[in-house]
């Protein structure tokens, strides 16, 4: 059982903590549960939280020493310095395997510990040029949701902290998997990590989405997404790059790849049966999609995904 330890501290926001809870700690009817949730503080007892409750927090920092992932659920104020004691607990976690991951402020607590020195994160868009006057190593990307790099993730505000989320339970478990969680929650699952961007009137692109993504299995076009919107193809361009930060193109072939790894995780149909399900054509175009995407050939990617 992977074991996510959250790491709290006066004055708590909930909504932050609430993220990791309902993803990595609430038990939901016909949804496998792969993880144990806890809750831990520097100082152990009653911490107060930003809806003027306290909420009592028996574990202490030896808390992160059997922790898989260590969640960061905020870091209000956010110039509040890092305990050394907090400081020392998180980059032993990390040092042992342990998984670092931040929900909104939490990135600030995290790049104090200068695990994300020559590297990337997000940060809300209020925040990010305090935070890029502080940590100058670090890069900022604030158009994106969530920033993972395997070992240190980062998610923008705090809904972002849901996709963040839910992509590490899909990074854990599959996306069939996260995918159901999101559903079960009534939220959508995105794998991206592109802040969304609301569109104009009339200029959205939710209609066209859900019919090209019961039809991946056609063989669909950027030309067909045009015609089918109404628009020349230089305007839907432009509306992708508006709303979803990519190009019609990369859209549906990120769909295609993902709608491959569910029939991976879900099914035993050959590569080939896959490649035609999802509109890549043959198996050899779906290695080279899934290799370039995933970083790994599809047969590999079942394996594994069998084993764990």
């Amino acid at each position: 059982m992977h074991r996510v330890v959250t790491l709290v501290r006066p004055v708590q926001s909930t909504f932050e903590l609430g993220c990791a809870v309902e993803v990595f700690g609430t038990e939901r009817a016909g949804v496998p549960r792969h993880y144990e949730f806890a809750v831990c503080a520097e100082t152990p007892g009653l911490v107060p939280t930003t809806s003027g409750y306290a909420m009592s927090v028996p574990a202490g920092l030896a808390a992160l020493e059997s922790a898989d992932t260590v969640v960061v659920p905020g870091w209000l104020p956010v110039e509040s310095p890092l305990p050394p004691r907090v400081r020392d607990a998180l980059l032993r976690a990390h040092a042992r395997g342990a998984r670092l991951v931040s929900i909104c402020s939490g990135v600030f607590a995290v790049a104090r510990t200068g695990l994300l020195d020559g590297r990337s994160a997000t940060v809300h868009r209020a925040r990010a040029e305090q935070f890029r006057r502080e940590f100058p190593r670090v890069g900022v990307e604030p158009d994106r949701s969530f920033v993972d790099h395997g070992d240190v993730a980062t998610s923008a505000g705090a809904g972002a902290g849901l996709d963040l989320c839910l992509h590490l339970a899909g990074r854990d478990h599959g996306t069939a998997y996260a995918a159901r969680l999101a559903r079960h929650m009534v939220l959508p699952y995105r794998e991206e990590g592109r802040v969304p961007v609301a569109p104009p009137a009339g200029e959205g692109l939710d209609d066209l989405l859900d019919w090209a993504g019961a039809r991946l299995g056609e063989p669909l076009s950027v030309d067909d997404l045009a015609a089918r919107l109404g628009v020349s193809g230089r305007t839907l361009a432009r509306r992708f790059t508006e709303q979803l930060g990519t190009s019609p193109g990369a859209w549906l072939l990120a769909r295609r790849v993902a709608a491959a790894r569910t029939l991976l995780e879900e099914t035993d149909l050959p590569v080939d049966a896959v490649a035609t399900r999802v509109g890549l054509s043959s198996a050899v175009n779906l290695r080279r999609r899934f290799l370039a995407r995933v970083g790994t050939t599809p047969g590999a990617y079942r394996r594994a995904f069998r084993a764990s």
